[in-house]
């Protein structure tokens, strides 16, 4: 991810590629519910959480919803993640669609006009009401157990019940417009995917100045300007991330630590505990895997 400044928060431009023989991509049960991981990508995202209250932040729309939640958000907008704070055992089923999914489709064919309908809505946002989010929250529960055409052909039928139902609401009156010029967008992406492939060896400012076709000098205000952050700083962001996400999967402190980036582990505790506010033992500990 990376990171654009919007007002108090920090927008993170995410890299989504689909599943493997597939058109869209399919989390199950990602648990980001103590990351503030204020994002937004190219892909249009349908997101369901059951066995929960939390906040729907959805570009400029903010409300709380109880108990369930299903949302569709159109691209570019950029959202919390839905279980962010959440302290409680709960499932969270996200489906993300490439933002040309079935283009050519969707104009020529007459059955497709419905579907057509609602991707022009997703730019709005659009949350669901109760009435087709339980039935479509359990379609997508059980998604992972298809594969191939049964999938997609189940995707098909939970985006037609959502294009025909009248239980939603639109977010936003009119369609959400990123600040984040697309010309900017790709310029950070590129940085993005220098930091992405090379996080665990060196990365120089000078390498990332030539991704982004900029000198030394004008890169270091550009990205300053873009993230409110130096690119040290950015960097080592990532990497704690990373570190976070090694840490869940029960690596230890020295592994997360080398395998994220970090030369020395003393100073990979400094920075985790500088950006998380804990050190990678506390957060170990608070994970129950001490």
């Amino acid at each position: 991810m990376y990171s654009v400044n919007k007002g108090q928060y920090v927008q993170a431009l995410e890299k989504i590629a689909p599943d493997e023989n597939s058109s869209f991509h399919l989390m199950v049960n990602p648990r980001l519910h103590d990351f503030f991981f204020w994002h937004f990508h190219p892909e249009i995202e349908l997101v369901f959480i059951s066995g929960a209250d939390g906040t729907r932040h959805v570009g400029d729309h903010i409300s709380s919803f109880g108990g369930s939640d299903l949302v569709m958000i159109g691209s570019y907008i950029p959202h919390l993640n839905f279980d962010y704070g959440i302290q409680t055992h709960y499932e969270k089923t996200v489906l993300h669609l490439q933002e040309d999914f079935l283009s050519d489709i969707l104009e020529r064919t007459p059955e497709m006009h419905e579907i057509r309908k609602l991707f022009r809505m997703a730019a709005h946002g659009i949350a669901f009401g109760e009435n087709v989010r339980m039935e479509v929250g359990n379609r997508l529960k059980n998604l992972h157990q298809l594969s191939g055409f049964p999938q997609f052909l189940e995707v098909l039928h939970i985006l037609h019940l959502l294009a025909v139902t009248e239980d939603r609401q639109l977010l936003h009156e009119i369609p959400y417009q990123n600040r984040l010029h697309r010309k900017e967008q790709e310029r950070l992406r590129r940085i993005y995917d220098l930091i992405d492939s090379k996080y665990q060896e060196h990365v120089s400012i000078d390498e990332a100045a030539a991704a982004a076709s900029m000198g030394r000098e004008a890169f270091c205000r550009y990205f300053k300007k873009m993230t409110r952050l130096t690119f040290v700083e950015f960097l080592n962001h990532y990497r704690v991330n990373q570190s976070k996400r090694l840490l869940r999967q029960g690596k230890t402190i020295t592994a997360a630590g080398y395998g994220s980036g970090f030369e020395s582990l003393s100073y990979f505790n400094r920075v985790f505990k500088k950006y998380s506010g804990e050190s990678p033992s506390a957060f170990r500990k608070r994970l129950g895997m001490e």
